[in-house]
C-alpha cells in the first residue's frame, strides 16, 4: 500500500520551484523517519492531483530524488524509499519553537496530580508477576474469539458494525447481561436499566459525575481503589474515608450527611473482604435512613471459585437505591474496556445523556463480538478454566506464603485473584518493590490504596492471575528475603 497522498502539502510561504519543493518534502519525510525503506509513494499522478501541481513536475522530482539514493524505480511497480537512504533509527519529529500559551494558566484542572500509581508496561518481561488485573494469554480462548470477531465482522452485521447506535447499545448484548450475567447476582433489570461502559473506571466516573458535586458529600473505603478517590477529588465534594474491617465497610461509620455511598461488598479493593449478609442488610438500612445512594462496584464476581459468591447488595435493594457496576476487564481481558452500569430508569436515562456527549457509545464491532462470546458459551468455558488455574495457583501462593512466614493481611472466602498482604510495621514496601525488580520479582506496593492522611507503608497485593504455578514459590522466596533484608 502505498504512502497516503494526504501526507504530503506544500507550504505556500516556501521558497524555490515546485520541483524543488516536493524533492525538498519528500526527503525531508525520509529524513526524519516517517518514510521508511521500501514504502511506496503515490504515483506522480495521484501526487499532481492533490497538489495541484503538473505530473512532469512530481516525475522530474521523484527521478532528482532516485539519482540521489533517496527513492528507487522499479519497473512498472513505481516509486520506493530506498533500502540505503538515510533513514535514522527512529523518528524525531523536528523540534518546534516554544510553545506561546501559558499552559498553566490556560488548564482550570489538574488531572496528573493524584494517587494512581503508574504500572510498568513491561511486567510481561517480569519472572514474577505478581501484578493484579492482567490477563494470562495461555488461558484465553483466542479461537472462538477470533470467530465471534470475524461473525461480527460479516455482512450480516454490517450496521452493528458501522452504525451509529446514537445513545444506545448492542441490544444483543444488552439482553444477554439481563437475561444471564444479571440474574446470576441475584438482579433483575429491564433494557432501559442497563448502560454499557468503557469498563468499570468509566462506569465510576459517569456516577461521580452524575451525583456529586461541591456541597455534596461520598463515603468511601479505606483502603479503596485509588482511581475513585482521584476522580471524587476533582468534584470538590466532601469526601469521608471510613476504615474497613474484617467485613468490609461498617454501617455505623456512615456519617448522617452522606450523600453517595461507594462501596466493593463482594470482594473488598484491595482487601478482599468479603461483607456478610447480615452486614450488607445493614449498609442499605443506614443508607435508607439518612437517604443515601449506594454504589457497589461488583468487579470481581466471575472469580468466585472457592464458594458460591454472596447475592450482590442490588438484589436485596427494594427502593432502587443502589447503583451496580460491572465489568467484563477482568473476566476477559482489561483492554477489552467493557463494562456496564445498572440502576433505576431516571439515573440511566441521565448517565446514558452523559455518555453520549462524551463518546456516543462504545464501540459497536466491540459489544457484538463480546455478544457473541458470551451468547454462544465461550465466555463461561472460559471462566470455568480460569476458576480452575487461579483456584491451583491460589493454594500454591498459600502455601509459599505460609513456607516463608509471610503474613496475609486477609483472606477472601470466595477466591478472586490476589492476596491482599501485611509485612511489619517499620517495612516500606514501596522501596522493597522497587529493589525486588532487581531480581525480576513484581509486586503491588498497598500505600496507594490508603487515603494520604491515613497512608500505611507496609502492605502489599499479590496478584497471580498472570504468573505460572511453577514460578510463585520461587517468587515468594524473592519477597520474603527482601523483607528480612529490609528489616536488618
Amino acid at each position: 500500500m502505498a504512502i497516503s497522498v494526504e501526507t504530503f502539502f506544500l507550504n505556500t510561504d516556501a521558497q524555490g520551484t515546485l520541483q524543488a519543493q516536493i524533492q525538498e518534502m519528500i526527503a525531508a519525510g525520509i529524513l526524519s523517519g516517517r518514510f521508511r525503506a521500501g514504502e511506496k509513494l503515490p504515483s506522480s499522478r495521484k501526487l499532481a492531483q492533490h497538489l495541484g501541481v503538473s505530473r512532469i513536475t512530481v516525475t522530474l522530482a521523484y527521478t532528482e530524488l532516485v539519482a540521489n539514493d533517496y527513492l528507487s524505480a522499479r519497473g512498472r511497480s513505481g516509486y520506493f524509499v530506498s533500502q540505503t537512504a538515510p533513514v535514522p533509527p527512529s523518528f524525531s519529529p523536528i523540534q518546534k519553537e516554544a510553545d506561546s500559551v501559558d499552559w498553566n494558566r490556560a488548564i482550570t484542572q489538574d488531572f496528573t496530580g493524584g494517587d494512581s500509581p503508574p504500572k510498568p508496561r513491561d511486567w510481561r518481561n517480569y519472572r514474577y508477576p505478581f501484578i493484579y488485573g492482567q490477563a494470562d494469554a495461555t488461558l484465553f480462548d483466542h479461537a472462538n474469539w477470533r470467530l465471534c470477531a470475524l461473525r461480527a465482522l460479516g455482512q450480516k452485521d454490517f450496521a452493528a458494525m458501522t452504525g451509529d447506535y446514537f445513545d444506545q447499545d448492542d441490544p444483543l448484548l444488552i439482553e444477554y447481561i439481563a437475561r444471564n450475567t444479571l440474574p446470576r447476582r441475584g438482579v433483575i433489570a429491564r433494557p432501559e436499566e442497563i448502560l454499557i461502559t468503557l469498563g468499570a473506571q468509566n462506569a465510576l466516573w459517569t456516577v461521580v459525575q452524575l451525583l456529586l458535586q461541591p456541597g455534596r458529600k461520598a463515603a468511601i473505603e479505606d483502603p479503596s481503589y485509588y482511581t475513585l478517590r482521584d476522580q471524587l477529588s476533582h468534584t470538590g465534594c466532601d469526601l469521608d474515608v471510613i476504615a474497613v474491617d474484617e467485613d468490609g465497610l461498617p454501617p455505623a461509620q456512615i456519617a448522617t450527611n452522606t450523600d453517595v455511598i461507594f462501596t466493593t461488598p463482594s470482594h473488598q479493593s484491595p482487601t478482599t473482604a468479603t461483607m456478610p449478609m447480615a452486614r450488607r442488610k445493614a449498609l442499605l438500612s443506614r443508607a435508607t435512613e439518612i437517604g443515601a445512594v449506594v454504589v457497589e462496584d461488583d468487579y470481581e464476581f466471575e472469580m468466585s471459585f472457592r464458594n458460591q459468591p454472596s447475592p450482590a447488595l442490588k438484589s436485596i435493594d427494594r427502593d432502587g437505591r443502589v447503583i451496580y457496576l460491572g465489568s467484563f476487564s477482568k473476566s476477559l481481558f482489561p483492554g477489552l474496556r467493557l463494562g456496564y452500569l445498572v440502576g433505576s430508569e431516571p439515573f440511566i436515562r441521565q448517565a446514558r445523556a452523559l455518555r453520549a456527549n462524551v463518546l456516543r457509545h462504545p464501540p459497536g464491532h466491540v459489544q457484538r463480538t463480546v455478544a457473541y462470546f458470551l451468547s454462544l458459551g465461550h465466555y463461561d468455558a472460559q471462566i470455568r478454566r480460569t476458576a480452575k488455574v487461579l483456584q491451583e495457583r491460589r493454594a500454591v501462593l498459600e502455601r509459599a506464603v505460609e513456607a516463608e512466614g509471610l503474613c496475609p493481611a486477609n483472606r477472601s472466602l470466595y477466591g478472586g485473584s490476589s492476596l491482599w498482604m501485611q509485612a511489619p510495621d517499620q517495612v516500606n514496601m514501596g522501596q522493597v518493590g522497587l529493589k525486588l525488580r532487581e531480581k525480576g520479582v513484581l509486586i503491588e506496593p498497598g500505600a496507594p490504596f490508603f487515603a494520604r492522611d491515613t497512608r500505611r507503608h507496609n502492605f502489599y497485593r499479590l496478584g497471580y492471575s498472570s504468573i505460572a504455578s511453577e514460578r510463585i514459590p520461587q517468587g515468594i522466596a524473592h519477597v520474603a528475603e527482601a523483607i528480612r533484608d529490609s528489616q536488618s
